[in-house]
């Protein structure tokens, strides 16, 4: 098994141009949009649509007339939208179908759609991507970090390289390596990690300090979220 990892954006634009049909992509966007996702998932939510834009988020519901609206923009929930992006308010009951969109995580995912299978990965869920890994033992396996506005998040490579850490018997690419070696750092004290990022930091800042404190938490849910057709559900 190979894992490579995608660090920033800018790489992000360039996998639909790439052969993705024998990878396995996992999407972190630890802080916030995957955590999120997988705490709806967690909590009862059957079927989540990402989508890039606000327009086709309102078009979606169009098609799905009983789901919810989730997502932000700049970090606050969207006008119009039922939930923002905070993984609390997806404990709520009833979540059955979200659509949801975000300002990279959403992004990411869509970006990967080609791909073999598309996982939802967060520091929520590392056990299972873990036992997932092991079980399938896919032959490519592209970490990707879905980052913030046009920038690297130190939150979503320190997840990666938590993964990559957890799978020594992996041929590691030169960006994996990057990943592994920042997660060594802050082995033991993610909390710290994801409140020294910047990401972390804003989210502190603005009041919403439950948020980092959430999405710290190693291996909550034993949940997989699986893009398929354009849905995410429980693997």
């Amino acid at each position: 098994m190979i894992i490579d990892a995608v660090l920033s954006p800018a790489e992000i634009d360039l996998l639909p141009q790439q052969d993705l049909t024998k990878a396995v992509c996992i999407v972190f966007d630890v802080l916030r949009a995957t955590s999120s996702i997988l705490t709806g998932l967690a909590h009862g939510a059957e079927e989540i649509r990402p989508v890039v834009s606000i327009d086709e988020a309102f078009a979606a519901r169009v098609q799905w007339p009983d789901a919810v609206l989730g997502g932000e923009r700049f970090g606050d929930r969207i006008d119009g939208f039922d939930l923002g992006n905070s993984p609390q308010e997806y404990c709520r009951d009833g979540l059955r179908r979200i659509v949801t969109t975000t300002t990279n995580g959403t992004v990411a995912l869509r970006a990967c759609e080609a791909a073999r299978e598309v996982w939802v990965g967060a520091l929520l869920n590392m056990q299972a991507l873990v036992g997932r890994l092991r079980q399938t033992a896919p032959e490519r396996v592209l970490l990707v970090c879905a980052g913030t506005f046009r920038e690297l998040a130190l939150e979503d490579v320190l997840a990666a390289g938590m993964l990559a850490c957890a799978c020594p018997e992996a041929t590691l690419t030169d960006a994996a390596h990057v990943a592994r070696a920042l997660y060594l750092q802050y082995q033991g004290r993610e909390l710290t990690g994801l409140e020294q990022s910047k990401n972390g930091g804003v989210l502190r800042a603005s009041g919403r300090g439950g948020d980092v404190l959430w999405c710290a938490q190693i291996s909550r849910f034993p949940v997989i979220g699986i893009l398929r057709d354009g849905v995410i559900k429980k693997g």
